[in-house]
């Protein structure tokens, strides 16, 4: 069971990347997924989940507008669409296969992590 993130990077304020993290397929098509941050010195903080069909979505109040989480079954990939990014959105990112099928805002309700992808933001 491996998740593998990726596409983190150093962008200016206002900069846009995405982040992507493949799932094993036996966790992934049924799971819902979600992706978590933490920042230097900070406890890790929840970002956005998406249940298993894609249909259900839900944000943190922080990046609500500017983030969007997506994925494609077919290809065992979901994706953090990160646009406007801040200073403050600098950290590393980990994505995270939940326990059912719907993510959930709590750490615990998730099974598997990733390695984590750092996303360094300069002002």
């Amino acid at each position: 069971v491996q998740l593998q993130a990726s596409g983190g990077g150093l962008v200016q304020t206002g900069g846009s990347l995405r982040l992507s993290c493949v799932a094993s397929g036996r966790i992934f098509s049924n799971n819902g997924m979600g992706w978590f941050r933490q920042a230097p010195g900070k406890e890790r903080e929840f970002v956005s989940a998406i249940s298993w069909k894609g249909d259900s979505t839900i944000y943190a109040d922080s990046v609500k507008g500017r983030f969007t989480i997506s994925r494609d079954n077919a290809k065992n990939t979901v994706y953090l669409q990160m646009n406007s990014l801040e200073p403050e959105d600098t950290a590393i990112y980990y994505c995270a296969a939940a326990r059912g099928s719907y993510g959930s805002r709590g750490a615990n309700g998730y099974t598997y992590w990733g390695q984590g992808t750092l996303v360094t933001v300069s002002s």
